[in-house]
């Protein structure tokens, strides 16, 4: 059977199918010397223009919508899905053509996975490979939050040396983490506390047991994770159960004066509204947020006019090794999955196996 690892909250499931040798591939490699078309909805690096250049055209979408993707991807072999593109079931009727998709990351919440795999299309993406950044954000925004440092850059240039009277910093030691998802993400970021001598709790249904148990980290439900927690990471993944898991309700559930950091998907949160009266009433000391539904957000919002509100244009992730990494991993799946070879990662398997013959 597939080697199947949980990653995160309602188990994201990876599949290693070089290493499953009771099964073969399902496809039809392309045939030697064939030229294909590729289709990104966003620039690709280096790497990866480099080798599906080789292939045949590649071509950089006009914009991400529906309509655009739909007019463009015509007899598309191969598709590259950056950003939020919508690749619905009318884009993948409009590629006939298509044989992979591969996603520029771990999420694939704007793809329609299921209208894929009733087409056999395979689906690569890429768990994992860019963790790490996410976690240094995690920690970055921590940082930033508990020093105030952006606040402290503020005041400063705004010629308000006194400041340093009126308003302090604050610290990591002794204070309590919890994350929420504890897939490879939380992880690295729990490890990455250990020199600020914090406690870290999370929550994740699928977390294994043991492990964190190993490594020091106190498994606890989401009520009692909000409860205790000083600093509140989100790293799961945006599901139906987890679409606007937190809530105005859940944030009175925090500890007051609490820290909320959003690193996983926009709509984890149930919108700006709740964030702005929890920040205004003081329930919450301080938000970051580096994703959002919609995306980009409306900058009216009055969230966005809060000094002790941080944001990014979900662009934490994306260093530049990360993007080096993530790239590289995707392209050599998507081009293996082409000769008719087995991928390192796909999040529909079922569109690759079938049962070896003798």
């Amino acid at each position: 059977m597939p080697d199947r690892k949980a990653d995160g909250i309602n188990c994201h499931v990876i599949w290693y199918p070089k290493y499953d040798k009771g099964l073969k591939m399902k496809t039809t490699k392309i045939p030697a010397g064939s030229r294909i078309r590729t289709l990104a909805t966003a620039p690709l690096n280096d790497y990866a223009q480099s080798a599906f250049s080789k292939l045949g055209e590649v071509i950089v979408a006009s914009d991400a919508s529906e309509d655009a993707l739909i007019e463009q991807i015509g007899d598309a072999t191969a598709m590259v899905v950056r950003g939020a593109a919508p690749i619905t079931a009318r884009v993948l009727d409009a590629a006939p053509n298509l044989r992979v998709m591969g996603r520029t990351g771990v999420g694939y919440d704007t793809i329609d996975v299921d209208a894929a795999t009733a087409r056999g299309i395979p689906l690569v993406y890429t768990p994992g490979v860019g963790a790490r950044a996410v976690a240094e954000a995690g920690m970055t925004f921590m940082l930033a939050l508990c020093k105030r440092t952006l606040e402290w850059d503020a005041q400063l240039k705004r010629g308000n040396w006194d400041s340093r009277y009126q308003m302090q910093g604050g610290d990591l030691d002794g204070k309590t983490l919890g994350i929420v998802g504890f897939g490879r993400i939380g992880q690295a970021l729990a490890q990455m506390t250990k020199p600020f001598e914090m406690k870290v709790i999370a929550y994740d249904p699928f977390a294994d047991a043991a492990q964190a148990t190993q490594d020091d980290i106190e498994l606890v439900n989401l009520d009692e994770l909000l409860e205790r927690s000083d600093f509140v990471s989100l790293h799961c993944p945006q599901t139906p159960e987890t679409r606007g898991l937190i809530n105005g309700a859940r944030i009175a559930q925090m500890r007051r004066g609490a820290f909320l950091i959003n690193l996983a998907r926009g709509g984890v949160i149930e919108s700006l509204d709740v964030l702005h009266q929890g920040l205004a009433s003081g329930q919450l000391a301080g938000v970051a947020l580096d994703v959002f539904d919609p995306a980009p957000p409306d900058i009216e919002h009055p969230l966005f006019k809060m000094a002790n509100c941080i944001t990014s244009p979900h662009s934490m992730a994306t260093t530049l090794g990360a993007m080096t990494r993530i790239f590289k991993s995707m392209t050599d799946d998507m081009l293996s999955i082409l000769a008719g070879e087995a991928p390192r990662f796909v999040a529909n398997p079922e569109t690759l196996k079938t049962a070896a013959t003798a």
